[in-house]
């Protein structure tokens, strides 16, 4: 096939494609995240904090159990939420602390920082490996010098995405109180992680561009 039937039969754009992520992972990300912010706040102002804590806790194990009745796919960040509020509600109740009950994601998150610089140092960038769950990418794609370099720039952006998710957070939770805290921490979250899929995708072309990857860049 021709360059430009390629072109012609795959048309990306930034806006397309930024629909197409949106479309795929904003279920998830309403269903493991803003519903349990939601949630806990509605608890936190309207009944108290622990109240707040077992309503996002029965809200996970809820929507986990609802979609293995109806033989539905579990998204792995369903699992990865459903266990990480267990561990910080059980954590929380025991220590009397709600700082403790927040300050946990955020190590997490640091962590997940550290693990995407590793990566980097080791010669094996993350988000190669991630890259194939968003886009169908061939053999001669992955082993594009253009392609690679992307990856690890897109790794060490990422590493710095989760840095700065993980420093705001920290800085919320220091100064502003519980209610406010919990408001702001989804938006400046939102906020954060928006910026970096924008990035992603808008340095994902340029570079589709650049190396003649007909299969990824818009048609002219």
């Amino acid at each position: 096939m021709a360059e430009s039937e390629s072109v012609g039969a795959m048309p990306h754009s930034r806006r397309s494609i930024l629909g197409a992520v949106i479309r795929r992972s904003g279920p998830h990300v309403i269903e493991a995240s803003v519903i349990p912010a939601v949630l806990f706040y509605g608890c936190l102002v309207g009944i108290g904090l622990h109240a707040a804590y077992l309503g996002v806790l029965a809200w996970s194990f809820g929507a986990f159990a609802l979609r293995v009745c109806r033989g539905r796919s579990v998204p792995p960040l369903l699992v990865l939420t459903m266990i990480g509020i267990s561990v910080r509600t059980v954590v929380a109740i025991i220590s009397g602390s709600s700082f403790v009950y927040f300050v946990q994601p955020v190590l997490s998150t640091v962590a997940m920082s550290l693990v995407f610089l590793g990566s980097v140092v080791i010669g094996r960038p993350l988000i190669a490996t991630l890259a194939h769950e968003f886009w169908p990418l061939t053999p001669e794609d992955t082993s594009c010098p253009g392609v690679n370099r992307l990856f690890r720039d897109l790794t060490v952006l990422w590493a710095g995405i989760n840095l700065a998710t993980a420093v705001t957070t920290m800085l919320l939770l220091t100064f502003l109180p519980l209610a406010a805290f919990v408001a702001v921490k989804q938006v400046a979250g939102l906020a954060i992680t928006s910026a970096g899929v924008y990035i992603t995708v808008s340095a994902s072309l340029r570079m589709a561009k650049r190396e003649n990857l007909a299969s990824l860049y818009p048609a002219t």
